[in-house]
């Protein structure tokens, strides 16, 4: 799941995202394009906050794979 897919399942914006973690919205959406990753230590506190596992955040979509 995209880590951008994640937060919209969720109805969040990157801003609200960025201020919960204590983090800048730069920060967010750098991790959605690509360009960097989360810590691993936000890992936890972002799948919670996007009510999946850490697994769900960074296995990588896979074509043709029908998610639930």
């Amino acid at each position: 799941m995209s880590l951008a897919a994640a937060r919209a399942k969720e109805g969040l914006s990157q801003r609200a995202v960025a201020a919960t973690l204590g983090i800048t919205n730069a920060a967010v959406c750098l991790w959605e394009t690509g360009k960097t990753m989360p810590r691993a230590a936000l890992l936890p506190k972002l799948a919670a906050l996007y009510d999946c596992t850490v697994d769900e955040l960074l296995r990588e979509d896979e074509p043709g794979v029908r998610k639930e």
